[in-house]
Parts: C-alpha cells; sequence; structure tokens
C-alpha cells in the first residue's frame, strides 16, 4: 500500500537524481563564450596629435564606445598617421582608413561646392544656423548628392560642432585698413584662398602643421588656422605678434565625420545610428570645450604681449564686396548654384528670425563688465 510519506519520498529522489545528472552534465559541456569582440574601425583626423581639435576627435571617439556599450571601438590617428591631412577624403573611399575627423574644405580642389559646407559665402548666418541647414534645411541632401552623384565617392558623411567664426589670422603688423592686406603672402583654404586672392593678397593653403614653420622660413608672412587654443598650441605667437579677431572669410565651419560607405553600411543599424548620433552628442562637448579652452587661451595669449584687436570694418565690408564677386562666378556652375540658392533662402527666413529675436549680448556686457571691450 502506498502512503502520502512513501511518494513524497521517491519524489524527492527521483528529482535530486535528475537534479544531480543536470549538474553532472553541467560540468561535463564545454563552456559557451557568448561575448563578441569589439568592431574596430580605423579614424585618421587631418589634425596634430597636439590640437584641441584632435582632442574633440577623443570627445566622439569615447561616446561611440560607451553608447555602443563597448561593441564598437575606434582607433583614432592624428594627421600623417597613414596619409596627410588633405588626403583623408581619398583615403575613407578607397578603404585605407574607415573613417576620418576632418573639414569639408579641406577637398574643395575635387570641387568648390565643398566649401560651402563650411568656409562659404556669408549670407547672415552663423556656423550654427548653416548646421541647422545641414540637418533640416536640404543640405544633407545636397551633401550626398555632391559626394556620391557628382563625385562618385563611397563615402558618407556627418556635420557637428558650429565652430565660432575664425579670426582674420596672425600679422607682423596691425591691420588698420583693407589696404594693409594688399600685397601679403598669407596662408588660408579654400573658398576663403579665393576670396583672399580676390583682395589682394597672394594665397598659399597649407595643413595647420605647416604654418609656422612656414612663416618662420618667409612663404608665408600672414596667416590665419582656426582659434585661439590651435594657434597658440602650435606656436603662432612666436612668428607674429598681432592677432585680428572678426572675419567673413570663414565663418560657418564645423567639424566633417566621413565614414566609407561600404564600411558603414556593413554595422548592424544601431551601430551606424551610433555612429551618427555621436556627432550630435560630441557637437555639445565640443562647443563647451571650446567656450572654455578659447576663452582661456585667448587671455593668455593677451597676457603674454600679443595684441589682440578686432578686425576693422573697412576689412569686413571689403570681404563682402570680394564675396559678391565670388558669388557671381560660382553660380555659373549648377552644383553651386542650387547649393548657394538653397543657403541663401535659408539664412533669409532663419537669420531673420534669430537677428530680430536675440537681444543685444553686448549691450548686457558693458553693462557689467565696463570697459573691457572699445568697439
Amino acid at each position: 500500500m502506498k502512503t502520502a510519506e512513501n511518494v513524497s519520498r521517491r519524489k524527492f529522489l527521483r528529482g535530486g537524481a535528475l537534479a544531480a545528472g543536470a549538474a553532472a552534465g553541467a560540468l561535463a559541456a564545454p563552456a559557451v563564450v557568448t561575448a563578441q569582440s569589439p568592431i574596430v574601425l580605423k579614424m585618421q583626423s587631418s589634425w596634430p596629435a597636439s590640437d584641441v581639435f584632435q582632442d574633440m576627435a577623443k570627445q566622439y571617439v569615447e561616446r561611440v564606445q560607451k553608447m555602443s556599450g563597448d561593441r564598437l571601438r575606434i582607433d583614432l590617428l592624428p594627421a600623417g598617421a597613414v596619409v596627410g591631412a588633405f588626403q583623408v577624403q581619398d583615403a575613407c573611399h578607397d578603404g585605407v582608413i574607415d573613417c576620418a575627423h576632418t573639414v569639408a574644405v579641406y577637398w574643395y580642389g575635387k570641387h568648390k561646392a565643398a566649401s560651402f559646407f563650411g568656409t562659404g559665402p556669408v549670407f547672415g548666418g552663423s556656423a550654427a544656423d548653416m548646421l541647422a541647414w545641414f540637418y533640416t534645411g536640404g543640405g544633407q541632401d545636397l551633401y550626398r548628392e555632391l559626394t556620391q552623384d557628382v563625385l562618385g565617392l563611397n563615402i558618407v558623411g556627418f556635420f557637428g560642432f558650429p565652430m565660432p567664426a575664425q579670426p582674420l589670422g596672425w600679422f607682423k603688423n596691425e591691420v588698420k585698413s583693407a589696404q594693409d592686406m594688399n600685397g601679403l603672402k598669407y596662408r588660408t583654404v579654400g573658398l576663403a584662398a579665393d576670396l583672399m586672392q580676390a583682395m589682394g593678397l597672394s594665397v598659399t593653403q597649407l595643413p595647420g602643421g605647416e604654418i609656422v614653420p612656414a612663416m618662420e622660413r618667409g612663404v608665408i608672412d600672414a596667416f590665419e588656422f582656426n582659434n585661439p587654443t590651435s594657434d597658440m598650441r602650435f606656436g603662432a605667437q612666436d612668428v607674429a605678434k598681432n592677432y585680428m579677431l572678426s572675419s567673413y572669410h570663414q565663418a560657418s565651419e564645423s567639424f566633417e565625420f566621413i565614414f566609407n560607405r561600404d564600411r558603414f553600411e556593413s554595422l548592424d543599424p544601431d551601430l551606424q545610428a551610433i555612429l551618427q548620433y555621436g556627432v550630435e552628442a560630441a557637437s555639445t562637448a565640443n562647443f563647451a570645450l571650446a567656450m572654455n579652452q578659447y576663452s582661456t587661451d585667448l587671455r593668455k595669449l593677451q597676457d603674454g604681449g600679443i595684441n589682440v584687436a578686432r578686425t576693422p570694418q573697412s576689412v569686413l565690408e571689403a570681404q563682402l564686396g570680394a564675396w559678391d564677386k565670388l558669388i557671381d562666378q560660382l553660380g555659373q556652375d549648377p552644383v553651386n548654384k542650387k547649393i548657394m540658392d538653397s543657403q541663401k533662402a535659408w539664412t533669409e527666413r532663419v537669420g531673420y528670425y534669430q537677428l530680430m529675436n536675440a537681444p543685444d549680448y553686448k549691450l548686457a556686457y558693458n553693462h557689467y563688465f565696463p570697459g573691457k571691450i572699445n568697439f
């Protein structure tokens, strides 16, 4: 006769044996490794290792790695590690590197429309306005058309970090009028080179790391690069003592993040999204770093004896006059015209709102810090 006690005892023993067998099987079976090694992308920048722009590229790399849960890593290299600063787009197209951190103006030799994605005519909008044009005003489609359809490049690209307008640059003597610039041997890049030539300067296009040596050798006698921090780090203050702030030659630039198209599209959709939207995350971090570092280093330059002055109104007016002529010439090319028409229509609407809405920050600054600025 079965009793409840016997039944319970047999169930217990049978269950214990099954559990013991399962445990033994688990011990005998080899461990299954599910973790995957991270995907590593090789990125080269157009910046020397010591430049603040390389620090900003690192901010992007760090965010991509963290957002991907370490599934995606970027091996960031400085300019010259694989190719020259101006050759990173070709290297991405060819698959020599997977991605690049650069600016579009560095490949304007392929098509002058490249400069419209950073250093084009200034219709009255800031770099932030033009970055908004790229993402919501049709710029991204026009960029794809230019790079993929017109030039046949195997790349995709995104833009981030609306840069403060670039200074007119470094001069042996203070610039007090447009005539003071006539005949100078000057370094800049992209359409800014055309602009300065139209103003009577002799222009040489050089990567950032070559500027100071060229100044020392007399190849150039004036130059601009981008900002007080980059300029100070590569020793601009050692070869010139007059630093002119404010200019229309490069007033709306942003970083360009280039990816080999095949490599980018081979990634899982979520990793593609992280690479794309990581640009937007880094853009905020880059801007915060720039505001802190640029202002700190400008003060250091002043404390170190550099004459920091604002570019005269006559120079800015001469630049606009030179832009007028360039716009007419550039507009003869249908690709250029299509992009410029889009940017001009965008700026007419957005710039009007911005200018109408913005309070007079200079008035407030002078109220709380009287005597600090004299323009």
